[in-house]
């Protein structure tokens, strides 16, 4: 039973949040039917497959920098409770597994989940050790959720939306590798690309990252294309919780010191959820209502 935790631990589960996006086009198109749900949800079982077995790949080429790493030390594959021929065989399975179920259920979706493991692949092997390359390939990796998700609808996908997720998605990587130069100054580098980075570098990036998300989500409201399709010239109010959920991610980076994963900071900061709820309930009740 211990073995298929730390089996199950090796997927990492808790990243499928990340996944979320793949609804991104379905839920801003507000054209909800069932078979667009049923599609996107398949679209985002198969993502979360394949995107599982980047992760364990990720592991498998990473063992000996997470031994130094004080929380990925824990990691099945870095601890020594999964090994590396199980590990190989996940990969397969489930990378082979996603592809083939995309390729009988939507031939686009096929080529983006194909391209986003070639990519992730050669991520995982060297561009993660390039510094700037791999926060933009963590950015590509939304980028491509959300193309995921439009693949099975027959809305085109608003180049907003393009936009303000890889905006966002570089943000939250640049906050990530903070915490990685933070522990590269107490000694404890885990990373080739770290002296790419230093403390002045990655805060610099996450101001003027944080400043251009929220202008572009400000032009995206009071934009002609927008306020025409949604029938609205409101939708500028809901900048006021986009402002909010930047400046409270700033908080926990800067003050808190507590950037590591944006996946768990999501799942456990409760101001940060509420946040983001009060920013969907404004966004619905102001284009519908």
């Amino acid at each position: 039973m211990n073995s298929l935790k730390k089996m199950i631990s090796l997927l990492r589960p808790h990243q499928y949040i990340k996944n979320l996006f793949i609804f991104a086009p379905l839920l801003f198109s507000f054209h909800f039917v069932m078979d667009d749900i049923v599609n996107t949800a398949i679209a985002f079982v198969l993502f979360s497959l394949i995107a599982s077995s980047i992760y364990v790949f990720n592991d498998l080429m990473d063992i000996e920098e997470d031994k130094k790493h004080p929380i990925k030390k824990f990691r099945p594959l870095a601890s020594g409770h999964v090994g590396k021929s199980t590990a190989k065989l996940l990969i397969m399975l489930l990378s082979g597994t996603s592809l083939v179920f995309a390729f009988f259920v939507n031939i686009g979706l096929f080529y983006v989940l194909a391209f986003y493991f070639l990519i992730n692949l050669a991520y995982s092997m060297k561009l993660k050790h390039i510094t700037i390359v791999d926060i933009f390939i963590i950015a590509m990796g939304f980028v491509l959720r959300l193309f995921a998700g439009n693949s099975v609808l027959d809305t085109p996908l608003s180049m907003w939306i393009i936009i303000m997720t890889f905006l966002l998605a570089l943000f939250l990587a640049v906050a990530k590798r903070r915490d990685d130069v933070l522990l590269s100054a107490d000694g404890k580098e885990t990373r080739k690309n770290i002296d790419g980075y230093n403390l002045e570098f990655v805060n610099a990036i996450m101001v003027f990252m944080s400043g251009v998300i929220v202008v572009a989500y400000i032009l995206y409201t009071v934009s002609s294309e927008v306020i025409t399709r949604l029938h609205t010239e409101y939708l500028f109010l809901t900048a006021f919780f986009v402002i909010l959920g930047i400046m409270r991610y700033m908080q926990i980076t800067f003050v808190e010191e507590n950037s590591a994963s944006p996946t768990k900071i999501v799942l456990k900061d409760r101001f940060l959820q509420f946040t983001i709820l009060l920013w969907l309930l404004s966004f619905f009740v102001v284009v519908k209502f």
